[in-house]
């Protein structure tokens, strides 16, 4: 079928609202839009799916929820009646039209005798997580576009350890949804008798105690709040998403007498009026907190993306300047101090790891290791950092005490197995808190580290390539590094070159080819003769290949003079 059968067959479909076919109708003399929108389904690759809203198949909207969810109902079948009896858990954003998405989701899930348990309200992320492993559900769904602009909305599933489906269950889901028609194929069930029958359960407070409970089991050193409690200042901002409810409530547990909650930003709204995008990674986001924070004269700002699984830290450069953290000085700092904290308290565990994705910072090793700590990588995404805890953790040959990755995403404890800013809000905190009552700010903590640790500096490049030859352009980039491996970037050597699709190293200098840990993925990687290793990665969700730089030096200026020689050869890519 072409996109403008498709198109015609969508309009004359009695699924449709009067609102969609309007929608549709509008558009009927313009091509170009119509192919935007039926020229392909939106591809459900191993988070899900995600778009920019609107009537379509390559939009966000209820169908397209319906007919995704029909396919991963019948991957559940398919395994069987004892895993049908546990049952799917649903989550939902803040989000234009997430409640009604997740809502759609629970009823196709009860239409196919898959019992549901449904928030009742907006949750964060990580707290579904952990609803999928203590009510010992088969997976679960969480509608949710995390940090992207207004426009979009997504749908996220889960396995039953809590994590982000696997791949092979994804590729499952996304074979059926090309089987399955959009329409036709999709079995619901009505809502309120869906409830009333007990098919769908509602999840409140009662889980948000439990998760709440495993959050503050998380704190190492208390009395260090404590102690400076009647006079240390935070702010704390939401993004108009959802941890605007639980975190400032772990706070509160946690002893934090002075928390500064932005009036603009606890107001639940999916249009984020007060930034242009609710992303913690972008200074300006923040600007309404730091308003605040000179006037209170607070240190410490603290800000969680719409659905409250990543954070982002401004802090007090000293001079009331306020500087934003990346993710990567967050990460490590709070690894740092977790060691810290659980060597004073007795709670470091034995064989202690951190791990950390190949694209985030080498830092984290050098912190791990120099406190006696194993330091592994994995590749991007939770998913692979919950595999490997699992891993360690069920073979006796490690315990994780902190996972992370450079985009703002840390876990803690065992209990989720996904990014959790809630719990990340509330050890960022402590550790604040701490180093508050040594006299400092989180800013003179992180100068600090360097002077003990090194100098380290990252930067991450991303080469948009849009249109309809991104694809075949980003493929051709990664072809010809492969076919032509550089032995030289921006006129240093490089020592070893690295792919990760067949988890090959090969010494350039020598040419001895020898295997490393992981393979499976499309990513280069390129050691240099003086410290520095290259990452090039084709994104999985956007049109661009992303390069990240690690380097260190003697000095921050050696460093960061790095780091630019680099920048440099990665703009040279885009050709």
């Amino acid at each position: 079928m072409s996109y403008r059968d498709t198109y015609e067959a969508w309009l004359a479909s009695p699924a449709l609202s009067a609102g969609e076919k309007a929608e549709l109708e509008a558009i009927k003399n313009d091509e170009k839009e119509i192919e935007s929108r039926f020229f392909s389904q939106l591809e459900f690759g191993t988070a899900g799916l995600r778009g920019t809203m609107g009537a379509g198949t390559y939009r966000m909207n209820v169908h397209v929820i319906r007919h995704a969810t029909q396919a991963f109902a019948e991957v559940i079948l398919a395994e069987g009646p004892e895993a049908v009896q546990r049952g799917v858990a649903i989550c939902f954003d803040c989000r234009n039209n997430s409640d009604t998405f997740a809502r759609e989701a629970a009823c196709v899930m009860a239409g196919n005798g898959i019992p549901v348990r449904l928030f009742e309200s907006l949750r964060p992320t990580p707290e579904l997580s952990f609803a999928i492993r203590e009510y010992g559900c088969i997976a679960g769904i969480n509608v949710t576009a995390s940090h992207n602009p207004k426009e979009y909305n997504g749908y996220k599933v889960y396995w039953e350890d809590g994590a982000q489906l696997p791949p092979k269950h994804a590729d499952e889901v996304a074979k059926k949804m090309q089987e399955l028609d959009v329409f036709a194929c999709v079995k619901t069930a009505d809502y309120d008798t869906a409830v009333a029958g007990g098919k769908i359960v509602i999840m409140g407070q009662e889980t948000d105690e439990k998760f709440l409970a495993n959050v503050m089991a998380q704190v190492n050193d208390k009395a260090a709040v404590d102690k400076v409690a009647g006079t240390f200042k935070m702010v704390y901002t939401p993004f108009h998403g959802t941890g605007h409810k639980l975190i400032p409530e772990a706070l509160k547990r946690l002893g934090m007498q002075h928390v500064i909650c932005v009036p603009e930003q606890m107001v639940i709204d999916g249009n984020f009026p007060t930034v242009v995008s609710p992303n913690p990674e972008n200074p300006e986001g923040f600007a309404l907190a730091v308003e605040i924070a000179k006037k209170e004269g607070a240190d410490f700002i603290l800000g969680s993306d719409p659905d409250a699984d990543r954070v982002g830290i401004m802090v007090n450069t000293g001079n009331g300047e306020f500087k934003v953290l990346t993710g990567n000085q967050t990460g490590v700092l709070l690894l740092d101090y977790l060691i810290g904290a659980m060597k004073r308290v007795g709670k470091l565990p034995e064989k202690p790891v951190a791990l950390k994705t190949i694209v985030t910072t080498e830092m984290a090793r050098k912190v791990a290791e120099v406190n006696g700590l194993q330091c592994f990588d994995t590749f991007t995404g939770f998913k692979f950092l919950a595999q490997k805890k699992d891993q360690l953790e069920g073979s006796g040959e490690g315990n994780v005490i902190m996972s992370y990755e450079e985009s703002y995403g840390y876990m803690l404890g065992s209990f989720v197995r996904d990014k959790d800013a809630v719990t990340a809000s509330v050890a960022l905190s402590e550790m604040a808190a701490w180093y508050a009552g040594q006299g400092m700010t989180l800013y003179d903590a992180l100068l600090a580290l360097y002077e003990k640790y090194g100098y380290y500096s990252e930067r991450t490049m991303n080469l948009v390539m849009p249109g309809l030859d991104g694809l075949k352009k980003m493929a051709e980039l990664m072809a010809g590094l492969r076919e032509k491996p550089p032995v030289e970037i921006a006129g240093v050597a490089v020592k070893e070159q690295k792919d990760y699709k067949d988890g090959s190293v090969v010494c350039v200098e020598c040419g001895k080819t020898s295997a490393m840990e992981l393979s499976g993925s499309n990513v280069l990687r390129y050691e240099m003769s003086d410290g520095t290793s290259l990452i090039v990665r084709p994104s999985g969700t956007e049109p661009k290949v992303k390069v990240y730089i690690l380097a260190n030096g003697a000095s921050k200026e050696e460093a960061e003079a790095k780091v630019e020689k680099y920048a440099a050869w990665a703009e040279s890519l885009k050709g």
